[in-house]
């Protein structure tokens, strides 16, 4: 077995994956063991901004690990790219945030009001800043 790397796969049936991956010899075939393989969607905002949204690969389990056969492989990639081992590793980590079950933010947690309340607020704090200011 050689060491993990990162790499995009294409499959033949046309589905494209990213994953920690590593390969296996096993009798006359190879085997590749994924390690949470994510689907990357590029995401396309008003001016031009592109950002991508990352899924898991398999939405219907809590597995973290595939094997899959090589035969069933079109291509595969190495990936050097920073920025996608990077956001492959945050999504990594905040779903196993998740599963152990760490809660997200709460209003003791310091959520404080809806954006239209904020709003208010800050406005007011303006105006009376400003007011103050004149006298």
């Amino acid at each position: 077995m050689e060491d993990d790397f990162y790499a995009t796969i294409k499959f033949k049936n046309g589905e494209e994956i990213f994953a920690k991956v590593a390969a296996s010899e096993e009798e006359d075939r190879t085997m590749l063991i994924l390690s949470n393989p994510v689907m990357a969607t590029e995401v396309k905002a008003k001016g031009g901004l592109v950002g991508y949204k990352v899924e898991p690969w398999l939405k219907t389990t809590k597995e973290d690990m595939f094997i899959i056969n090589m035969s069933d492989v079109l291509t595969i990639s190495e990936s050097s790219d920073v920025h996608m081992i990077s956001m492959f590793q945050q999504f990594v980590q905040d779903s196993d945030k998740m599963r152990k079950g760490e809660p997200k933010l709460s209003r003791k947690m310091g959520y404080i009001s809806n954006v239209n309340d904020a709003k208010d607020i800050l406005e007011k704090l303006y105006k009376s800043n400003y007011n103050n200011k004149k006298s």
